[in-house]
Protein backbone atom coordinates (compact mmCIF):
# COMPACT_ATOMS: atom_id res chain seq x y z
CA UNK A 1 0.00 0.00 0.00
CA UNK A 2 2.79 2.44 1.30
CA UNK A 3 4.64 1.25 -2.32
CA UNK A 4 1.54 2.04 -4.53
CA UNK A 5 0.91 5.60 -2.81
CA UNK A 6 4.85 6.61 -3.03
CA UNK A 7 4.56 6.05 -6.67
CA UNK A 8 1.63 8.11 -7.45
CA UNK A 9 3.14 10.83 -5.28
CA UNK A 10 6.82 10.91 -6.57
CA UNK A 11 5.90 11.65 -10.43
CA UNK A 12 3.19 14.48 -9.15
CA UNK A 13 6.23 16.15 -7.29
CA UNK A 14 8.99 15.85 -9.80
CA UNK A 15 6.93 17.48 -12.37
CA UNK A 16 5.63 20.33 -9.76
CA UNK A 17 9.52 20.83 -9.29
CA UNK A 18 10.50 21.18 -12.48
CA UNK A 19 7.33 23.04 -13.30
CA UNK A 20 7.44 25.62 -10.45
CA UNK A 21 4.24 26.87 -8.54
CA UNK A 22 1.11 24.94 -9.35
CA UNK A 23 -1.30 26.36 -11.37
CA UNK A 24 -5.16 26.36 -10.68
CA UNK A 25 -6.68 22.84 -11.16
CA UNK A 26 -9.89 22.80 -12.97
CA UNK A 27 -12.90 22.08 -11.20
CA UNK A 28 -14.05 18.13 -11.66
CA UNK A 29 -16.38 16.14 -10.68
CA UNK A 30 -16.31 12.22 -10.79
CA UNK A 31 -19.66 9.76 -10.12
CA UNK A 32 -18.67 6.97 -7.67
CA UNK A 33 -15.99 6.79 -5.57
CA UNK A 34 -13.56 3.68 -7.55
CA UNK A 35 -13.60 6.82 -10.43
CA UNK A 36 -12.86 9.49 -8.12
CA UNK A 37 -10.34 7.38 -6.63
CA UNK A 38 -8.80 7.37 -9.85
CA UNK A 39 -9.29 10.59 -10.97
CA UNK A 40 -7.62 11.78 -7.58
CA UNK A 41 -4.97 9.85 -8.36
CA UNK A 42 -4.02 11.55 -11.85
CA UNK A 43 -4.70 14.96 -10.42
CA UNK A 44 -2.45 14.28 -7.23
CA UNK A 45 0.11 17.30 -6.78
CA UNK A 46 -2.93 19.39 -8.93
CA UNK A 47 -5.95 19.28 -6.98
CA UNK A 48 -8.89 17.24 -5.90
CA UNK A 49 -11.59 16.30 -7.47
CA UNK A 50 -15.49 16.41 -5.74
CA UNK A 51 -17.35 13.04 -5.41
CA UNK A 52 -20.91 12.87 -6.21
CA UNK A 53 -22.45 9.60 -5.20
CA UNK A 54 -20.34 9.89 -1.00
CA UNK A 55 -20.01 7.90 1.25
CA UNK A 56 -22.61 4.09 1.12
CA UNK A 57 -24.81 5.71 -1.51
CA UNK A 58 -25.47 3.96 -4.58
CA UNK A 59 -25.87 5.50 -8.38
CA UNK A 60 -28.89 2.78 -8.33
CA UNK A 61 -30.40 4.65 -5.51
CA UNK A 62 -28.92 8.20 -5.38
CA UNK A 63 -30.97 11.41 -5.74
CA UNK A 64 -29.60 14.82 -6.41
CA UNK A 65 -29.85 17.18 -3.66
CA UNK A 66 -29.10 21.15 -4.43
CA UNK A 67 -25.65 21.14 -3.26
CA UNK A 68 -24.79 18.05 -5.81
CA UNK A 69 -26.59 20.11 -8.51
CA UNK A 70 -24.31 23.04 -7.36
CA UNK A 71 -21.49 20.80 -7.52
CA UNK A 72 -22.53 19.99 -11.79
CA UNK A 73 -22.85 23.28 -12.28
CA UNK A 74 -19.33 24.15 -11.43
CA UNK A 75 -18.04 21.54 -13.02
CA UNK A 76 -15.48 22.08 -15.81
CA UNK A 77 -14.78 18.13 -16.18
CA UNK A 78 -17.69 15.34 -15.53
CA UNK A 79 -16.31 11.75 -15.13
CA UNK A 80 -18.88 9.24 -14.88
CA UNK A 81 -18.97 5.43 -16.12
CA UNK A 82 -22.12 6.37 -18.52
CA UNK A 83 -26.06 6.03 -18.54
CA UNK A 84 -26.01 2.55 -18.22
CA UNK A 85 -25.28 3.07 -14.19
CA UNK A 86 -25.79 6.52 -13.65
CA UNK A 87 -29.16 7.07 -14.84
CA UNK A 88 -30.01 9.98 -12.71
CA UNK A 89 -27.36 11.87 -14.42
CA UNK A 90 -28.76 11.75 -18.41
CA UNK A 91 -31.08 14.76 -18.02
CA UNK A 92 -28.94 16.73 -15.52
CA UNK A 93 -25.67 16.35 -17.63
CA UNK A 94 -27.17 18.40 -20.18
CA UNK A 95 -28.94 21.01 -18.34
CA UNK A 96 -26.52 21.56 -15.16
CA UNK A 97 -23.49 20.97 -16.48
CA UNK A 98 -24.69 21.76 -20.26
CA UNK A 99 -20.88 23.66 -20.61
CA UNK A 100 -18.63 20.83 -18.72
CA UNK A 101 -16.45 18.59 -21.05
CA UNK A 102 -18.83 15.00 -19.95
CA UNK A 103 -16.31 11.97 -19.54
CA UNK A 104 -18.13 8.77 -20.01
CA UNK A 105 -15.76 5.42 -19.01
CA UNK A 106 -18.00 2.98 -21.18
CA UNK A 107 -17.49 4.96 -24.16
CA UNK A 108 -13.58 4.67 -23.82
CA UNK A 109 -11.94 2.81 -26.69
CA UNK A 110 -11.09 -0.23 -25.89
CA UNK A 111 -13.06 -1.06 -22.80
CA UNK A 112 -13.78 -4.47 -22.25
CA UNK A 113 -17.47 -4.48 -21.85
CA UNK A 114 -19.34 -7.79 -21.01
CA UNK A 115 -22.60 -8.68 -21.50
CA UNK A 116 -25.47 -9.29 -19.03
CA UNK A 117 -25.63 -12.44 -17.53
CA UNK A 118 -29.30 -13.86 -17.78
CA UNK A 119 -31.10 -17.42 -17.75
CA UNK A 120 -29.55 -20.70 -15.74
CA UNK A 121 -29.18 -19.73 -12.43
CA UNK A 122 -28.76 -16.07 -13.10
CA UNK A 123 -31.74 -13.61 -12.19
CA UNK A 124 -32.66 -11.06 -14.34
CA UNK A 125 -35.45 -9.49 -12.18
CA UNK A 126 -36.87 -9.71 -9.00
CA UNK A 127 -38.82 -12.34 -7.40
CA UNK A 128 -42.36 -11.47 -6.18
CA UNK A 129 -43.66 -9.28 -3.79
CA UNK A 130 -40.80 -9.86 -1.30
CA UNK A 131 -38.52 -7.77 -3.38
CA UNK A 132 -41.05 -5.16 -5.31
CA UNK A 133 -40.36 -2.38 -2.96
CA UNK A 134 -36.78 -2.57 -2.35
CA UNK A 135 -34.83 -4.11 -5.28
CA UNK A 136 -32.93 -0.89 -6.04
CA UNK A 137 -30.19 -2.31 -6.98
CA UNK A 138 -31.10 -4.48 -9.23
CA UNK A 139 -33.73 -2.32 -11.40
CA UNK A 140 -31.79 -0.56 -13.20
CA UNK A 141 -31.43 -1.36 -17.17
CA UNK A 142 -27.71 -1.49 -18.48
CA UNK A 143 -28.74 -1.89 -22.12
CA UNK A 144 -25.44 -1.67 -23.31
CA UNK A 145 -23.62 -4.53 -20.72
CA UNK A 146 -22.82 -5.29 -17.54
CA UNK A 147 -21.65 -1.35 -16.63
CA UNK A 148 -19.13 -2.75 -13.63
CA UNK A 149 -16.51 -2.04 -15.62
CA UNK A 150 -14.06 -0.62 -13.31
CA UNK A 151 -13.63 -4.05 -11.30
CA UNK A 152 -11.65 -5.31 -14.42
CA UNK A 153 -7.91 -3.49 -13.58
CA UNK A 154 -7.17 -3.93 -17.35
CA UNK A 155 -10.44 -1.53 -18.03
CA UNK A 156 -8.99 0.63 -14.80
CA UNK A 157 -5.57 1.61 -16.89
CA UNK A 158 -7.86 2.75 -20.11
CA UNK A 159 -9.86 4.73 -17.79
CA UNK A 160 -6.90 6.25 -16.21
CA UNK A 161 -5.54 7.08 -19.95
CA UNK A 162 -9.12 8.65 -20.96
CA UNK A 163 -9.42 10.66 -17.66
CA UNK A 164 -5.38 11.96 -18.30
CA UNK A 165 -6.02 12.77 -21.76
CA UNK A 166 -9.29 15.00 -21.02
CA UNK A 167 -7.53 16.63 -17.69
CA UNK A 168 -4.41 17.81 -20.16
CA UNK A 169 -6.96 18.80 -22.86
CA UNK A 170 -8.93 20.94 -20.19
CA UNK A 171 -5.49 22.01 -18.51
CA UNK A 172 -2.34 21.44 -20.79
CA UNK A 173 -0.38 23.98 -18.22
CA UNK A 174 -0.48 20.74 -15.76
CA UNK A 175 -0.04 18.29 -18.52
CA UNK A 176 3.06 16.75 -17.10
CA UNK A 177 1.93 16.05 -13.97
CA UNK A 178 -1.42 14.70 -15.19
CA UNK A 179 0.71 12.46 -18.07
CA UNK A 180 3.75 11.55 -14.90
CA UNK A 181 0.93 10.61 -12.62
CA UNK A 182 -1.27 8.69 -15.09
CA UNK A 183 1.88 6.63 -16.07
CA UNK A 184 2.98 5.72 -12.63
CA UNK A 185 -0.82 4.46 -11.63
CA UNK A 186 -0.67 2.42 -14.69
CA UNK A 187 2.08 0.64 -13.61
CA UNK A 188 0.15 0.30 -10.03
CA UNK A 189 -2.50 -1.12 -11.84
CA UNK A 190 -0.63 -3.69 -13.61
CA UNK A 191 0.89 -4.70 -10.56
CA UNK A 192 -2.49 -5.36 -8.89
CA UNK A 193 -3.45 -7.03 -11.82
CA UNK A 194 -0.72 -9.47 -11.08
CA UNK A 195 -1.02 -9.87 -7.83
CA UNK A 196 -4.96 -10.58 -7.77
CA UNK A 197 -4.72 -12.96 -10.29
CA UNK A 198 -1.62 -15.13 -8.34
CA UNK A 199 -4.08 -15.21 -5.48
CA UNK A 200 -7.33 -15.75 -7.97
CA UNK A 201 -5.45 -19.10 -9.10
CA UNK A 202 -5.98 -21.15 -5.72
CA UNK A 203 -9.42 -20.68 -5.86
CA UNK A 204 -10.46 -20.99 -9.93
CA UNK A 205 -13.56 -23.40 -10.12
CA UNK A 206 -14.92 -23.30 -6.57
CA UNK A 207 -19.14 -22.51 -6.80
CA UNK A 208 -20.25 -19.53 -5.36
CA UNK A 209 -23.53 -17.32 -5.50
CA UNK A 210 -23.82 -13.66 -5.39
CA UNK A 211 -26.67 -11.36 -4.02
CA UNK A 212 -25.52 -8.41 -7.04
CA UNK A 213 -24.50 -9.83 -10.23
CA UNK A 214 -21.80 -6.93 -10.39
CA UNK A 215 -18.47 -8.30 -10.24
CA UNK A 216 -19.00 -10.32 -13.71
CA UNK A 217 -15.28 -8.00 -15.42
CA UNK A 218 -13.50 -8.98 -12.00
CA UNK A 219 -14.34 -12.53 -12.48
CA UNK A 220 -13.60 -12.92 -16.30
CA UNK A 221 -10.54 -11.06 -15.57
CA UNK A 222 -8.96 -13.64 -12.88
CA UNK A 223 -10.57 -16.76 -14.70
CA UNK A 224 -12.91 -17.34 -11.88
CA UNK A 225 -17.14 -17.58 -12.64
CA UNK A 226 -19.89 -16.96 -10.08
CA UNK A 227 -22.35 -19.73 -10.55
CA UNK A 228 -25.34 -17.41 -10.28
CA UNK A 229 -27.15 -14.64 -8.54
CA UNK A 230 -30.76 -13.56 -6.99
CA UNK A 231 -31.96 -10.91 -6.10
CA UNK A 232 -33.10 -10.43 -2.43
CA UNK A 233 -34.59 -7.49 -0.76
CA UNK A 234 -31.12 -6.30 1.62
CA UNK A 235 -33.41 -5.77 4.83
CA UNK A 236 -36.59 -8.02 4.96
CA UNK A 237 -35.86 -11.99 4.59
CA UNK A 238 -37.71 -13.34 1.94
CA UNK A 239 -40.77 -14.97 2.12
CA UNK A 240 -40.68 -19.25 2.67
CA UNK A 241 -41.65 -19.93 -0.46
CA UNK A 242 -38.62 -17.58 -1.75
CA UNK A 243 -36.29 -19.04 0.68
CA UNK A 244 -36.90 -22.96 0.13
CA UNK A 245 -36.40 -21.76 -3.94
CA UNK A 246 -33.15 -19.97 -3.00
CA UNK A 247 -31.93 -23.00 -1.05
CA UNK A 248 -32.70 -25.73 -3.66
CA UNK A 249 -30.92 -23.74 -5.99
CA UNK A 250 -27.57 -23.02 -3.58
CA UNK A 251 -27.68 -26.29 -2.76
CA UNK A 252 -27.85 -28.32 -5.68
CA UNK A 253 -25.13 -26.53 -7.13
CA UNK A 254 -23.17 -27.07 -4.32
CA UNK A 255 -22.07 -24.08 -3.42
CA UNK A 256 -18.90 -23.12 -2.01
CA UNK A 257 -19.88 -19.91 -0.66
CA UNK A 258 -22.77 -17.06 -0.83
CA UNK A 259 -21.46 -13.29 -1.17
CA UNK A 260 -23.53 -10.73 0.20
CA UNK A 261 -22.79 -6.65 -0.14
CA UNK A 262 -22.33 -4.47 3.30
CA UNK A 263 -25.81 -2.96 2.94
CA UNK A 264 -27.51 -6.28 3.70
CA UNK A 265 -28.27 -7.23 7.39
CA UNK A 266 -26.83 -10.59 9.04
CA UNK A 267 -29.95 -11.83 9.21
CA UNK A 268 -31.19 -11.72 6.20
CA UNK A 269 -27.78 -12.99 5.13
CA UNK A 270 -27.86 -15.57 7.65
CA UNK A 271 -31.44 -16.40 7.05
CA UNK A 272 -30.82 -17.43 3.49
CA UNK A 273 -27.84 -19.38 3.65
CA UNK A 274 -29.46 -21.48 6.51
CA UNK A 275 -29.81 -25.18 5.73
CA UNK A 276 -27.42 -24.83 2.39
CA UNK A 277 -23.83 -25.78 3.38
CA UNK A 278 -22.58 -22.70 1.87
CA UNK A 279 -19.91 -20.29 3.96
CA UNK A 280 -21.03 -16.46 3.65
CA UNK A 281 -19.05 -13.72 2.49
CA UNK A 282 -19.18 -10.09 1.79
CA UNK A 283 -18.11 -8.03 -1.66
CA UNK A 284 -18.07 -4.46 -2.05
CA UNK A 285 -18.30 -2.74 -5.87
CA UNK A 286 -18.27 0.37 -4.62
CA UNK A 287 -16.05 0.81 -1.36
CA UNK A 288 -18.84 2.23 0.92
CA UNK A 289 -16.94 1.46 4.23
CA UNK A 290 -13.21 2.80 2.42
CA UNK A 291 -11.58 6.27 2.71
CA UNK A 292 -12.09 8.18 -0.42
CA UNK A 293 -9.16 8.94 -1.95
CA UNK A 294 -6.19 7.92 -4.68
CA UNK A 295 -5.27 4.37 -2.51
CA UNK A 296 -9.33 3.55 -2.87
CA UNK A 297 -9.00 1.84 -5.80
CA UNK A 298 -6.19 -0.64 -4.51
CA UNK A 299 -8.12 -0.77 -1.54
CA UNK A 300 -11.52 -2.35 -3.02
CA UNK A 301 -10.00 -4.61 -5.46
CA UNK A 302 -7.70 -6.12 -2.74
CA UNK A 303 -10.20 -6.64 -0.37
CA UNK A 304 -12.67 -8.04 -2.92
CA UNK A 305 -9.80 -10.46 -3.20
CA UNK A 306 -9.00 -11.83 0.04
CA UNK A 307 -12.80 -12.06 0.34
CA UNK A 308 -13.01 -14.23 -2.37
CA UNK A 309 -10.15 -16.14 -1.08
CA UNK A 310 -11.16 -16.55 2.46
CA UNK A 311 -14.64 -17.98 1.72
CA UNK A 312 -13.53 -20.03 -1.02
CA UNK A 313 -10.32 -21.68 -0.09
CA UNK A 314 -10.40 -25.07 1.82
CA UNK A 315 -10.66 -25.25 5.26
Amino acid sequence: MAKTMLSLLAPAALALFAAGPALAAPNVVATIKPLHSLVAGVMQGIGTPDLLITGAGSPHTFSMRPSDAARLEGADLVFWIGPDLETFLTGPLDTLAADATKVGMMAVDGMSILPLREGGLFEAHAHGEDEDEHDHDHDHDHGHGDAHIWLDPQNARLMVAAIADALIAADPDNAATYNANGQALAADLEALQGEIGAEMAEIRDRPFFVFHDAYHGFEHRFGIAATGSFTVNPDIAPGAARLTEIRAVVAGADAVCIFAEPQFSPQVIETVAEGTGARIGTLDPLGAEIADGPELYFTLLRAMADSLSDCLADV
